[in-house]
């Protein structure tokens, strides 16, 4: 298996594809364009895109759509901050709104209430001037005093309530000028971020267009995992394969530093699509490190031994003579 993962076969048996599944190697019949006699250079690699390097063109341009994006987030970010702030000083002055409406209908109705007893006992001091005997004075005397009680509790409830409406007012005023503020800074914020937007829209555009162009060629399954990883990783979606000992056969995922097997190794260099067992990140290598094998420096060549040359003093065979 792995002596012809170095030469660059994909499985071809149920068996073979199994061990490729459980060294981190993604379906090949799904992930990789293969021909039937790829070119290969010096190195025994296909010299056609491999469906890695094509994935690492476009997280590159990934990478740069972050970076510009960066700023343009940050001021998203504060505008979405402000906004909520914003909302939060709405409910506020909603609720101080709406309890002093409650209070002055309150108000309201106890000084309808006071007005009905300032017309009762009126009535009934006329009716006191009137009486004609000691009994009928001292019962309108008596309704005269509860009267008056009931409507010293109703004025002093009434007077608290009088209070409570100008601390509501007051603090509503404040609402309402912390609002004010706050849409200012709203109003400002939001022209930074379309300030902002208008500057990286023209480069946002032609790296959106090269991402397009990019991943037309890369098999959907493919983009996929990119897209995934992208979402839960960012800028460490693909991550380089780090060479521990070349001559111990040792490498390492970059991402979680996880040792990798040899048949993970050699699935790349093969150019699949291959995943950190460990941590799930698309593996690479941009030095071309893994695609050497890991190899030691062949053996030098033995020099070719020469005759040794005749001693002096003996004479040479002698030479045939025809």
């Amino acid at each position: 298996m792995r002596a012809r993962a170095e030469r660059g076969q994909v499985p071809t048996t149920p068996t073979e594809a199994s061990i490729a599944r459980g060294a981190g190697i993604v379906d090949a019949d799904r992930l990789e364009c293969r021909h039937k006699e790829p070119p290969v250079d010096s190195l025994g690699r296909n010299k056609a895109m491999s469906v890695t390097a094509a994935l690492l063109k476009v997280f590159r341009v990934d990478q740069q759509l972050r970076g510009l994006k960066t700023r343009l987030h940050a001021a998203e970010r504060f505008l979405a901050e402000q906004e909520k702030l914003l909302k939060g000083v709405e409910d506020r002055y909603a609720a101080l709104a709406s309890q002093l409406k409650q209070l002055r209908v309150s108000i309201s109705g106890e000084e309808g209430e006071t007005a009905s007893i300032d017309v009762r006992m009126a009535k009934l001091r006329e009716q006191m001037n009137e009486a004609k005997t000691n009994k009928e004075y001292s019962a309108f005397l008596a309704e005269l005093d509860s009267l008056k009680k009931k409507k010293k509790e109703i004025e002093d409830a009434e007077l608290a309530q009088m209070g409570q409406v100008e601390s509501l007012t007051n603090q509503a005023a404040e609402q309402a000028k912390a609002r004010d503020e706050r849409k200012a800074i709203i109003a400002k914020a939001r022209a930074e971020r379309d300030e902002r937007a208008a500057e990286i829209k023209g480069r946002v555009d032609e790296l959106t267009s090269q991402r397009t162009t990019f991943a037309a060629d890369i098999p959907p399954e493919a983009l996929r995992i990119l897209d995934e990883m992208s979402t839960k990783k960012g800028d460490e979606a693909m991550s380089p394969v780090e060479v521990v000992d070349r001559r111990a056969h040792e490498w390492s995922c970059g991402s979680c530093m996880m040792t990798l097997t040899v048949e993970t190794v050699n699935s790349l260099s093969v150019g699949r699509l291959t995943r950190c067992p460990s941590c799930k990140v698309v593996l690479f290598s941009e030095e071309d490190l893994v695609s050497q094998k890991a190899a030691a420096p062949p053996k030098p060549k033995a020099k070719a031994k020469t005759a040794p040359a005749s001693r002096k003093g003996k004479a040479s065979a002698p030479a045939e003579v025809e």
